[in-house]
């Protein structure tokens, strides 16, 4: 029965779509996954004239891609400069723009931030016009949403780092909102079922606001988080699957070409 529905599973389209050949047992599935190496096959081999003009693609994916790596850049730089300490926070940032060489780069890092965010809505705007997420394309149409997710949260936890009035309240009422996740906020549905006899599982001293502020508030522990958020474990992420999301390109017959 288990093997039967093993075999179910595998011949889904869900499962087509992700897995495409066989584990490396023999000669053939060897090659298979040397072909699918995100490393050497990153991309196409050819591409249809078609799906690559500026008319039907806007270039929106490359110029996001772009826009990731001046962010990246700029943000390097600004490490550089800036202490994620509510001391001096704030006036590492006034230096950034009066005192630090090219102080230009905190500019150019926080409008590249805006222009990523508008370049990934309309990509995403553009690849579902273009009916681009049909199959066998399901799969890296997820893997977009998940970087337009993640591209807001970029925003969202480097909107906290300047320190100012405007950044603090802003996250304050932004994070208030962690307190309606059903389940898992203690103001949200199903709270009240979170409890086991006079045990209460979900409070607000470990509700998704807590975990994400690092207490009740909007302190030095929450501007540290979210610097370490903003900084180090969601750009690694969104590096990752614009890899995959690249080869799944690749993989999937290149730019699909209009209809």
């Amino acid at each position: 029965m288990s093997e039967g529905f093993a075999k179910k599973v595998a011949n889904t389209q869900v499962w087509k779509a992700i897995f495409r050949h066989g584990p490396p047992n023999n000669a053939r599935n060897r090659a298979a996954v040397v072909a699918g190496n995100v490393f050497l096959h990153l991309h196409p081999i050819k591409l249809k004239k078609s799906g690559v003009q500026l008319g039907y693609t806007w270039c929106m994916g490359g110029l996001t891609f772009f826009v990731f790596l001046a962010l990246t850049v700029t943000g390097v730089l600004l490490m550089f400069y800036y202490r994620p300490t509510a001391e001096y926070a704030f006036t590492d940032i006034i230096g950034l723009r009066e005192h630090v060489p090219l102080g230009i780069m905190r500019e150019l890092h926080r409008w590249g931030a805006h222009l990523m965010v508008i370049t990934v809505w309309i990509h995403m705007f553009r690849v579902f016009m273009t009916g681009s997420y049909k199959p066998p394309r399901e799969f890296n149409w997820g893997v977009g949403v998940v970087l337009l997710i993640l591209t807001m949260l970029l925003s969202f936890t480097g909107y906290l780092l300047p320190w100012d009035q405007l950044a603090i309240w802003a996250i304050t009422v932004g994070s208030n909102m962690a307190k309606a996740t059903p389940f898992a906020g203690h103001g949200g549905p199903g709270a009240a079922l979170a409890k086991i006899g006079d045990f209460v599982m979900v409070s607000d001293k470990n509700d998704v606001r807590f975990q994400l502020l690092g207490g009740r508030f909007v302190g030095e522990a929450a501007l540290l988080r979210f610097y370490i958020l903003h900084c180090v474990f969601i750009p690694l992420v969104v590096a990752i699957l614009i890899a995959v999301h690249f080869w799944r390109v690749r993989k999937d017959g290149g730019i699909s070409a209009p209809l």
